[in-house]
């Protein structure tokens, strides 16, 4: 069974797009980030926190893990399907770093960089990344933690799958804006420069868990404060990391991204298939 943790509309619509069954559970955590944290790992700690939080909620549910065993069979052959159809794998530049507590656990991001995570305690789990260099596209980073949580079940086959997603612009977050001026603030931020939008995704099963950070350079042309009050003036700012929304009337501003379009609306999917094929070879192959 996989289970989205967003409340994301465009979320949900990517996730159907890309062919996926699932059913939405939203996280309830706070999404602040924390004082002077990295983007990078912000959205890594928010993303894991997401799908470990509804994981733990749905693995204590006799609902879930119960009455609704036969819908979990069905997505596990599904992703089953999909893993025996792919022969071949991604390649990336990997880095290795020794586990301390249980086997080595590895994943690739599609052209990107594998981090393994290493435990630190019994609960306390982290994900590494590279440093982002600002006004390029970065790849993705990709790392690999395995639960240790003594009260989720042995075997299971539900798959929580959550994101976060920030814009950057000299190494400043731009989350959601808070009121009209605060999104009129960062438009302004934005206007004539190429910021970074940066995505984490986690994936959590019983058996593993893996984290991933997806970044587009996203170029704007100039804009004059007419279009910035026309803009906000319409809503749509008000709900968006960085005030905006590329699919929506902000593309007219857009002449240039470079790095994964579908990572801008909120999911980048081929990472998302990436480490989906890889919960199917976990828990099937």
């Amino acid at each position: 069974m996989l289970v989205l943790a967003s409340t994301s509309p465009r979320r949900r619509e990517l996730l159907a797009q890309a062919g996926y069954s699932f059913t939405v559970h939203p996280a309830h955590i706070s999404e602040d980030p924390l004082p002077n944290e990295d983007p990078i790992a912000c959205v890594s700690r928010l993303a894991r926190e997401k799908a470990q939080a509804v994981y733990n909620e749905l693995a204590r549910s006799t609902k879930i893990m119960g009455a609704n065993a036969e819908p979990c069979q069905d997505m596990t052959s599904q992703l089953a399907e999909k893993c025996k159809r792919s022969s071949k794998k991604r390649q990336g530049t990997t880095l290795v770093v020794p586990q301390t507590r249980q086997k080595e656990s590895r994943a690739l991001a599609p052209e990107g960089i594998l981090s393994e995570i290493t435990k630190d305690g019994a609960s306390e789990q982290r994900a590494s990344a590279a440093p982002q260099v600002p006004g390029t596209p970065g790849p993705s980073h990709l790392g690999t933690w395995e639960s240790t949580n003594p009260n989720l079940p042995s075997t299971t086959s539900l798959i929580v799958l959550a994101a976060d997603t920030i814009v950057t612009l000299d190494n400043q977050i731009l989350g959601k804006p808070s009121n009209p001026s605060d999104a009129a603030r960062m438009l302004r931020l934005l206007s004539g420069r190429t910021h970074q939008v940066i995505t984490g995704v986690a994936l959590v099963t019983a058996t593993s868990s893996q984290v991933a950070v997806e970044s587009t350079a996203v170029t704007f042309r100039a804009l004059t404060e007419q279009e910035i009050a026309a803009y906000i003036a319409t809503g749509e700012p008000m709900d968006k990391a960085g005030a905006y929304a590329i699919q929506g009337r902000a593309a007219r501003w857009i002449p240039r991204i470079e790095g994964d379009y579908f990572n801008v609306v909120g999911l980048p999917l081929a990472l998302v298939s990436s480490l989906l094929d890889s919960a199917a070879n976990s828990l099937t192959c």
